[in-house]
């Protein structure tokens, strides 16, 4: 039976998105100055204002106002009009050290054995049916919004004239949704409907005062940004999908921009952004489950992120060993407890190997090490690699090597270097051993 399914992502600029990139900036810092910093931090941002709360044990001292300045103005919201950005916004910090009662729970003399730092369940997810197997409907949605933001930064489409100079009307800001209609065996049959909402400069000026006029001007932008999403932005995106995925595009696309008519006021002055509150954004566009808890300002010992994490890293590992077409894992713990609760397994009747899911979990629990410092280790998670996973999703990234620079006014003249591997649960190192137990010869 053929039926649609629907994901959104956000973009850098997404309120929600800046307080998740300002938290796991944070992080990065505490962990290129002390890998043993134990960290869950919090985010508020509205207009004018940055709040900054959580627990803290580090032997490291950030200067979190310089840092979070910082990368407000990367992101983008660098000037004044935009009613927040990075050097005039007010930042407060209310950051206290980590309660003792859950602290005694995490650490052990055998490090091996250290304790998960909060009870709860985790989800990893994957499915075939794109090459970076997360589900297609998040992937398209993700990619028109790395697409717009590289538009935005290269400044030469989707232009006006700004006091005689050709800049960009592309502000921070934006959403999209992915529609993905599925034929009756199940498998992608076409592109349904797409919805790209963007914020943009005020870049037509009314011919007067009346409310008349300013209707006027709204249509106007409103027409241009309809042309440019659907003559320069989709055209970029459909060019770097694979020529598969591109015959899923056709001429009964139904294509939403700026729904409401006007996206001027965005960001934090328009919608106030909190650490956390883009989860399904950040895991599989709610085709996989999710237990709840958010990923980003929190070290590796909260298996709210570490656990999905190993869980994505083994599900995704699953499907290209062609256990199954599609995998949802589920683990849990308890706090204090290294080992997990439970292993769950679901492949939605998609399996290859002559086991039932049940089987299959039970093979896995002797297979993988899912105790939180044993993930900690294996997938170098005590590195500073946080603020990359915190816009455009965590899962269905590349995997890759490349150099940090951590540098402070307390300590000039010695910056940190480092060379890190990011998104290191997105790698098929697991392949070849899950083939050869599972028996499916890939």
């Amino acid at each position: 039976m053929s039926y649609l399914f629907t994901s959104e992502s956000v973009s850098e600029g997404h309120p929600d998105k800046v307080a998740d990139q300002i938290s796991d900036t944070l992080l990065d810092e505490f962990l290129a100055r002390d890998p043993q910093s134990k960290v869950a931090i919090e985010t508020l941002c509205t207009t004018g204002q940055v709040v900054v709360a959580g627990e803290v044990t580090s032997k490291a001292y950030v200067d979190i106002p310089a840092v979070t300045r910082r990368l407000i103005n990367d992101i983008g919201y660098n000037r004044g009009a935009y009613r927040f950005d990075g050097d005039s916004c007010g930042i407060l910090s209310t950051i206290h050290e980590q309660s003792p009662d859950i602290n005694r729970g995490v650490d052990r003399a055998a490090e091996e054995e250290q304790g998960a730092g909060d009870q709860g369940m985790m989800f990893g997810y994957a499915t075939n049916e794109t090459p970076d197997y997360i589900p297609l409907s998040l992937y398209i949605s993700h990619l028109l919004l790395h697409e717009l933001a590289a538009i935005r930064r290269e400044g030469k489409e989707m232009t006006y004239y700004r006091k005689g100079k050709l800049v960009t009307y592309l502000r921070p800001d934006a959403k999209s949704q992915t529609t993905v209609e599925y034929g009756d065996d199940g498998k992608p049959a076409r592109i349904h409907t797409i919805v790209v909402s963007t914020q943009h400069d005020e870049f037509e000026t009314p011919l007067d005062d009346t409310p008349e006029a300013q209707k006027a001007a709204d249509a106007k932008m409103l027409e241009q940004i309809e042309k440019d999403v659907r003559e320069v932005l989709l055209p970029r995106v459909i060019s770097r999908l694979p020529e598969p995925m591109r015959a899923l595009f056709d001429d009964r696309l139904i294509l939403h921009v700026n729904p409401t008519g006007k996206f001027v006021l965005g960001g934090p002055h328009a919608d106030t952004g909190l650490t956390g509150r883009k989860i399904i954004v950040d895991t599989y566009g709610g085709r996989g489950a999710h237990g709840g808890g958010a990923f980003s300002g929190k070290d590796p010992s909260k298996v709210d992120r570490s656990a999905a994490y190993a869980a994505r890293h083994i599900a995704k590992n699953l499907v290209a060993a062609g256990v199954a077409d599609e995998v949802l894992l589920q683990v849990s713990y308890a706090i204090g407890v290294a080992d997990p609760i439970n292993i769950f397994v679901n492949t939605y009747g998609t399996s290859h190997v002559d086991m039932t899911d049940s089987e299959i979990a039970a093979r896995l629990a002797t297979l993988v090490d899912l105790r939180p410092r044993s993930i900690e280790k294996e997938l170098g998670l005590r590195a500073p690699i946080y603020k990359e996973t915190a816009a455009y999703g965590h899962m269905g990234r590349k995997t890759r090597i490349v150099e940090k620079t951590f540098e402070s006014r307390y300590e000039e003249g010695h910056p940190i270097k480092m060379t890190v591997k990011l998104f290191p649960w997105e790698e098929l190192n697991l392949v070849e051993k899950f083939s050869k137990a599972f028996g499916t010869g890939k």
